[in-house]
């Protein structure tokens, strides 16, 4: 029953931004919200928890941290910027009545995924135990994820401030050694929450981290961003041939 109740307060929350994004003629937004949608699952499974062992606790404190950096960052990306060229293209996709399909479209959809994602925090919140080797090596990774991804994001923002970066492309730090580091980063930290639930015998949450790598994969992440980037950025064809897309390393 908790899970339901989880899912209507995301839902609660993906409402008010619709309401937000009519206002502003923006849906993106939502990607400002996409974190805060998965901590507020969390945060009302914690609440509901008669106690949390320090597996939980420790997990929680990352996820907080997660959310928080991620929506700082993405918030003052976008802040005094046009819509996301990726939302304008749906937009246009889904003419007449966008606003209206938009609902269902991009902030229903967007709520029903982070409340799937949110499923470790379900199972850690309802087990107790002791640590093992599952609960620590996810921990590790998911502090990995969290700092591999913040580290990334800074580089990237460095180099958009740079007056000759709108035709070039960003090959250097951790982005010398994959083309989105920072969605690398994103995987890491679901993959140890993962681990963690699945420590506690909680498999199906790592329903949790195959989401969220389809969608950085297929979806939402490399595939979209991928798509036209090298008719905007003459170099990036070079940077194909050289660097993987994901998984961090140099090619031959």
């Amino acid at each position: 029953m908790i899970g339901l109740y989880a899912l209507g307060l995301v839902a609660a929350l993906a409402f008010a931004t619709w309401l937000v994004s009519l206002w502003r003629r923006d849906v993106s937004i939502v990607d400002g919200m996409w974190p805060l949608f998965i901590g507020s699952a969390a945060w009302l499974y914690a609440c509901n928890a008669p106690s949390l062992d320090s597996r939980a606790l420790t997990s929680l404190a990352l996820l907080a941290a997660w959310a928080a950096r991620l929506c700082l960052h993405i918030t003052l990306r976008n802040h005094g910027q046009p819509e996301d060229r990726r939302y304008q293209a749906i937009r246009a996709r889904n003419q007449p009545h966008f606003e209206l399909k938009s609902l269902y479209i991009v902030f229903g959809f967007q709520a029903l995924l982070a409340w799937i994602v949110a499923l470790p925090f379900l199972a850690l919140t309802q087990a107790t135990g002791h640590w093992g080797a599952l609960e620590v090596g996810g921990i590790g990774l998911a502090a990995f994820g969290i700092v591999y991804e913040s580290i990334a994001d800074w580089q990237l923002g460095q180099f958009r401030k740079r007056g000759d970066s709108r035709d070039r492309v960003l090959d250097t730090g951790l982005w010398r050694y994959s083309r989105h580091p920072n969605y690398f980063g994103e995987c890491c930290v679901w993959w140890g929450f993962g681990l963690v639930a699945l420590g506690t015998g909680a498999w199906w949450a790592l329903a949790s981290p195959v989401l969220m790598t389809v969608l950085l994969l297929k979806v939402s992440g490399v595939t979209l961003l991928e798509r036209d980037i090298g008719e905007r950025r003459p170099e990036y064809a070079r940077y194909v041939r050289e660097t993987n897309a994901f998984l961090p390393g140099k090619r031959a």
